[in-house]
């Protein structure tokens, strides 16, 4: 992972090359990792999402816990948990045990809206924030996780 956080931002210029980036990041995570992938509605979150759990070798069809919440992919090496907590609060998380995740060693954690659960995110985490800079275009920054544990 440490060589993506040496460049921090990427253009990717369809959903495809925004997969292609993902993969490209998913090969280098390592277990118990934390990624939070922030953007608006429609940025590219799942885009993203699937690029990663293809780049693990997951072969599942991989679609946003929007409903769900929590969906987990099993894969060669563990478990890739992807969460989405736009409908759900730091409380309720802790309420269903999804916190108990988020580290775990043999998981890999994608979190969409961890804003919503700030508190909860372990401090190594890696932000993924994406955004629409036009209508197939992304600008998107892979950085350490930066939201205060207030």
């Amino acid at each position: 992972m440490e060589n993506f956080l040496n460049k921090q931002t990427f253009i990717t210029k369809s959903a495809d090359e925004t997969i292609e980036l993902a993969m490209d990041i998913a090969k280098n995570a390592k277990s118990g990792t934390v990624f939070c992938l922030n953007g608006e509605m429609a940025a590219g979150k799942t885009h993203f999402a699937k690029g990663f759990a293809k780049g693990l070798g997951i072969k599942e069809d991989i679609t946003s816990p929007t409903f769900n919440i929590h969906n987990m992919y099993e894969y060669e090496r563990g478990v890739l948990n992807h969460f989405d907590f736009y409908r759900i609060d730091e409380e309720a998380a802790i309420d269903l045990d999804l916190d108990e995740y988020f580290g775990k060693e043999g998981h890999i954690c994608l979190i969409e809206w961890g804003e919503n659960i700030k508190s909860l995110i372990p401090s190594n985490a890696i932000e993924i924030k994406i955004d629409k800079i036009g209508e197939s275009e992304r600008k998107i920054g892979v950085k350490k996780y930066n939201f205060s544990h207030t």
